[in-house]
């Protein structure tokens, strides 16, 4: 009864090649596409003004058309949100390339996302995200494609398991072990080692290898992957994808509440990790709605400061073009001093970066562009541009939103152009997920020698973006589970349960020490530019993790950030590089 399903995609520009590769690698009943994300949906918008058939992810199409007929003779059912905010012509599209190729597949598509008409009309984009079941539903009838637009990313993989299992609206706890599972698969080779702060310890001779689960009748799964691919599947590289961007231990879906903290670990092997105990409630009263609003236009210039002054070169270039610059919002970034006495001209050199952004783009082009480059013989010793001035752009602005389920209609429209409206959820637990616990700061005993040395010493890290929010997922390192025989989460002999009570290993002292370190106040020393913000701490214990969001670094979205790392992608590795005082037992 093992439901196989292969994720193909984690954004819309991912590899081409890996719906093949994932098809013609090993037996899989389903691949799956991510290629959604708050950004794209912005993306899909603009080419909807320019062209109202677009609007979906035409990458999906070309590799539909390398793959269908590989895909139909393998018994492989495709399933994607590549849909975007035009499911339907997506699967018109698909459609003609089947007949061009001489096939003739179900292709369904599900929609109801869009609810720009009840109270978002002037938004450029606004989307529901959708449950699984309606995925489920075109799947049952017989599709061998389901296209769709704003579903949750999970729910990729909780439609194919419903419709699989035959699971209801109360299978909460299978619910919510699909949902986890679907987490871990949503962003393809993030799973598997990409952007994975132990990467040194990969395989990285091949390709990362794309995720798989096998999902089971209970909701409990294993994350692996194709053999001979590149990258590995671990404890570790699960983890980090589980704590990639969520914002507490509920993680609220159209279809379950999961509960992130009752999720376990286990290493099985080479590449084979089990997922298990995930635990379920009911799904919130309302849906989130993904807003996208066109925020203004932007334009930006990069000074190249060299050798000595900075600090005074900086300011000269900030007195000259504060005055003239007549844009709504002007952002300088302070660069650092670089190395004395540096071997080459680029290691004694900064970036010095001034970004303008205005509602109109009159204030943002020549008028910006023409004052930087005004003073190019006139400004400092050195006067250089990391480029010549570019174009105004235009940019959005991304906020969340909820509505009342039942203003929402969910609808699947099945290959046969039949319409299905997918019946609702009809109990509801809380629509607020709790705020962080903050966990009281470590006191380091004063007959305890420590060292001061980087967090990433033995915690690994991963960040991201919700909106202007920041998330940072920090969690112990484990030794390598296969290497030390099968073990389970914390470190401990499989295949039991967890022991109760306390243990004196150095896995768990190292848990402990990290949820006692990482208290919001930690977390303003760690990132200075917090200092002033709202910050949530979650204890993750069976992850030997911790969560941290830290509300409006991002400001209104990265596609309105002026930040250097918009997407907060980086934020988790400079977390890593800061020096923190750690007891030598632990190090």
């Amino acid at each position: 009864m093992t439901l196989r399903i292969g994720n193909c995609s984690g954004f819309y520009g991912d590899r081409l090649g890996a719906m093949r590769e994932m098809i013609e690698g090993g037996q899989l009943d389903v691949v799956t596409g991510d290629y959604l994300a708050e950004l794209t949906m912005l993306i899909l918008g603009k080419d909807q003004l320019k062209d109202p058939s677009l609007g979906y992810a035409r990458t999906f199409v070309r590799q539909v058309e390398d793959c269908l007929g590989l895909a139909l003779e393998s018994g492989v059912r495709l399933v994607a949100n590549a849909g975007g905010l035009n499911p339907a012509g997506l699967a018109d599209k698909l459609g003609e390339v089947a007949r061009g190729l001489g096939l003739d597949p179900a292709i369904s598509h599900v929609e109801g996302d869009d609810v720009r008409a009840i109270g978002f009309a002037n938004a450029l984009t606004a989307n529901a995200y959708l449950g699984g079941f309606g995925i489920a539903s075109a799947l049952t009838a017989g599709a061998d494609i389901v296209v769709t637009g704003r579903v949750t990313d999970a729910s990729l993989v909780v439609g194919p398991a419903v419709a699989h299992f035959g699971w209801t609206r109360t299978s909460y706890d299978e619910l919510a072990g699909a949902v986890v599972a679907g987490h871990v698969l949503e962003c393809g080779a993030q799973a598997t080692g990409g952007n994975f702060s132990g990467f040194l310890k990969l395989n990285r001779t091949r390709p990362l290898g794309f995720p798989l689960a096998e999902i089971a009748a209970d909701g409990s799964s294993v994350i692996t992957k194709h053999d001979g691919t590149g990258g590995a599947v671990t404890v570790d590289t699960v983890t980090a994808q589980l704590v990639y961007e969520i914002q507490s231990t509920h993680y609220l879906g159209p279809d379950v509440t999961t509960h992130l903290d009752t999720v376990e670990l286990a290493q099985e092997g080479a590449d084979r990790v089990a997922i298990s105990g995930v635990r379920g409630s009911a799904p919130p009263s309302r849906l989130k709605v993904c807003v996208n609003e066109l925020g203004g236009y932007r334009n930006q210039a990069e000074f190249v400061l060299t050798g000595l002054d900075i600090d005074a070169k900086a300011a000269w270039v900030r007195e000259q073009l504060g005055p003239v610059l007549t844009c709504d919002t002007v952002a300088w970034t302070t660069p650092s001093a670089p190395a004395a006495d540096a071997d080459t001209e680029e290691a004694a050199s900064v970036v010095l970066r001034c970004t303008v952004q205005d509602p109109k783009p009159g204030p943002v082009g020549r008028a910006f562009t023409a004052a930087t480059v005004e003073i190019a013989l006139a400004s400092y010793p050195g006067f250089t541009m990391t480029a010549p001035p570019a174009q105004p752009t235009p940019y959005g602005i991304y906020r969340a939103e909820y509505v009342d389920r039942g203003r929402v209609e969910h609808t699947v429209v099945h290959a046969d152009g039949t319409r299905e409206v997918v019946a609702d959820a009809t109990d509801f637990g809380t629509d607020d997920p709790g705020r962080g616990r903050r966990p009281s700061p470590y006191p380091a005993p004063t007959d305890t020698r420590t060292r001061r040395l980087p967090l990433g010493t033995f915690v690994h890290a991963r960040s991201g973006d919700k909106g202007g929010d920041a998330n940072l997922g920090l969690w112990v390192a484990h030794e390598s589970p296969v290497d030390r025989g099968s073990l389970n989460m914390t470190g401990r002999a499989r295949p039991d349960k967890f022991r109760e009570g306390p243990t004196s290993s150095l896995y768990d002292r190292r848990v402990t020490w990290l949820t006692k370190l990482i208290t919001p106040q930690k977390v303003r020393e760690l990132i200075p530019e917090a200092a002033d913000l709202e910050i949530d701490v979650y204890n993750l214990p069976n992850l030997g993790a911790v969560n941290v969001v830290i509300r409006g670094l991002l400001g209104a979205g990265v596609a309105a950030s002026t930040r250097f790392d918009p997407q907060a992608k980086g934020l988790g590795e400079w977390v890593r590089s800061r020096l923190v005082q750690v007891e030598e037992g632990l190090a």
